[in-house]
């Protein structure tokens, strides 16, 4: 998996390499433009034969120094290239200052204000005003430009944003007030690698797509790195042939009453095909007939209450459980506790003695809690983090059950920031997670999954792997279901929790349009042949 950077990491980066002596801020400069440049004869190949007219707005740090680059070697290439300038010169930090000096030393600077405002003005526009270093909103003369730029698609769809789309905090991909406004580009190139802006909140829709330019730096370890969630080792789901089925586990996926099974039986299903070497539906006795009707590998266990899942988790090998989708807030309530308890270390009857293959390890069952395991504890969620502390579960709300379970981490969120960087959903999912001591699965196209102590993923579904169809009723079933199956094969809730999202965007890319969450299953077979097969 590759790493999303905030700003404040990517200087760290940059002056670590400065201060080694490895390389100089203008070096720097000269190999962020020249990698500009290059994505922009990549993205547009006929106007790398024939150049035409070229407008690049600097702004007044080191963005604007790379602009000034960019302008000298679009110049060079044959485009005829004016440049405007947000500020003066003389106030520009002195690496900008010496690639504006170069520029003068060949052509003008133009007024901000002068800058042009319609498509026709020119062929390709260069957004070079604040890419990473933006910490206050968009105001005056810049707020203006940038609405009146917004307005005309043509416009955008030409416009090349370096780093980041101006006005867009790269931390969180939000604006930095509700009155404020971004760039909109067709392209934005990063440097050394994806910011977090470029893949959470309102960044995918104003970045058009992202290119990462190699500008020569080390790729340093940072235990708080966020890990962009990707394609997973084919090793970590494949099967030996001399596997039994119970090498892989036993998920217990816990359903409702009469009428209201089948969001447990998508989840069960979604589990058994992700490679759970049994899967088990807890059913209560009204409904037994019901699922009965429905099921035929995946088994059915009467589980009438508490004291009835007690006695079925006496069983060792069911090591993973799956509950909240279509469960009822009643029953959830009743058995929440007994799930939780069982996914807490040592709490597992004979897990610990390696006498069953398969078996809950370590005294340890993973736990799945969605939807209706969540909601039923909307009006004390701190009930809740009291049994998920410590645990091996995995909590997956949405937006609404998130500001359920953590209203004031919510409202943080949701709130106009004061300056940059602006709270982010990483920084949510962090405290979420932090406060609930389990794994917290934050969902939207930018989910995020953060484990206690500040572990991070973000699983994207933009840009290519853009998957619209997941907007589709019972399709965060299938993704509890898949979390249950890879923690039931022996998968930690935070790697099952991230590998989980992934594979559930890729099985909606593999379906596309009218796609049903009942499809979601039936197609992993070939995601996981896709795995086998190399990318």
């Amino acid at each position: 998996m590759s790493k999303l950077l905030s700003a404040e990491q990517m200087r760290g980066i940059e002056a670590a390499a400065i201060d080694s002596g490895r390389v100089t801020g203008l070096e720097l400069m000269e190999r962020a433009g020249t990698g500009v440049v290059a994505a922009i004869a990549a993205a547009w190949p006929e106007r790398a034969r024939a150049p035409g007219r070229a407008v690049v707005i600097c702004g007044p740090g080191n963005n604007g120094g790379d602009g000034f680059v960019v302008a000298r070697l679009l110049k060079a290439q044959g485009w005829h290239v004016q440049v405007h300038l947000f500020g003066h010169p003389d106030k520009l930090p002195p690496d900008a200052r010496a690639n504006c000096d170069r520029w003068m030393e060949a052509d003008v600077i133009h007024p901000f204000e002068e800058a042009p405002r319609r498509a026709e003005a020119a062929d390709l526009f260069v957004d070079a005003l604040f890419g990473t270093g933006l910490a206050r909103p968009l105001e005056g003369d810049l707020l203006d430009w940038v609405r009146a730029c917004r307005e005309d698609p043509e416009m955008a769809a030409r416009t090349v944003a370096v780093d980041m789309p101006s006005g867009l905090c790269s931390d969180s991909g939000r604006m930095l007030a509700p009155e404020s406004e971004t760039v909109v580009a067709g392209l934005t190139v990063s440097f050394h690698a994806e910011k977090l802006g470029h893949r959470l909140a309102l960044g995918p829709a104003r970045c058009g797509r992202v290119v990462v330019a190699d500008i020569g730096l080390d790729h340093t370890e940072d235990a708080v790195q966020v890990q962009l969630a990707g394609r997973p080792a084919p090793d970590v789901l494949a099967k030996c042939p001399r596997d039994h089925k119970y090498d892989h586990g036993h998920a217990l996926v816990l359903t409702g009453g009469a009428g209201a099974t089948g969001a447990a039986r998508l989840a069960a299903r979604a589990a058994l095909r992700i490679g759970a070497g049994l899967v088990t539906l807890g059913v209560p006795p009204a409904a037994q007939l019901e699922v009965a009707a429905q099921v035929t590998a995946i088994m059915l266990r009467r589980v009438a209450d508490a004291d009835g899942l007690t006695e079925v988790l006496e069983d060792p090998r069911f090591n993973a459980l799956c509950l909240g989708p279509g469960l009822g807030p009643e029953r959830a309530r009743a058995l929440v506790p007994v799930v939780l308890g069982a996914a807490r270390p040592g709490l597992c009857a004979g897990a610990s003695t390696g006498e069953v293959p398969g078996q809950a390890r370590d005294g340890k069952r993973g736990a799945v809690l969605d939807a209706d395991a969540l909601t039923a504890f909307a009006e004390d969620p701190d009930a809740l983090f009291a049994l998920t502390h410590g645990t091996q579960a995995v909590l997956t709300p949405h937006a609404g059950e998130f500001g359920r379970l953590f209203p004031d981490i919510a409202e943080r969120l949701s709130a106009a920031p004061e300056g940059g960087p602006a709270y982010s959903k990483v920084d949510a999912a962090r405290a979420a997670a932090d406060r609930a001591g389990c794994v917290v699965l934050f969902k939207g196209p930018d989910t995020v999954v953060a484990a206690p102590g500040g572990r991070c993923a973000v699983n994207s579904a933009h840009y290519d792997r853009s998957a619209p169809w997941l907007a589709t009723a019972g399709a965060g079933d299938v993704l509890s279901g898949l979390i249950a199956g890879l923690m039931a094969r022996g998968l930690t809730p935070m790697t099952a929790a991230t590998t989980g999202s992934w594979l559930h965007v890729e099985a909606a890319l593999h379906g596309g349009a009218g796609l049903i969450a009942e499809d979601l299953p039936e197609i992993l077979p070939r995601v996981l042949s896709g795995l086998e097969a190399g990318p």
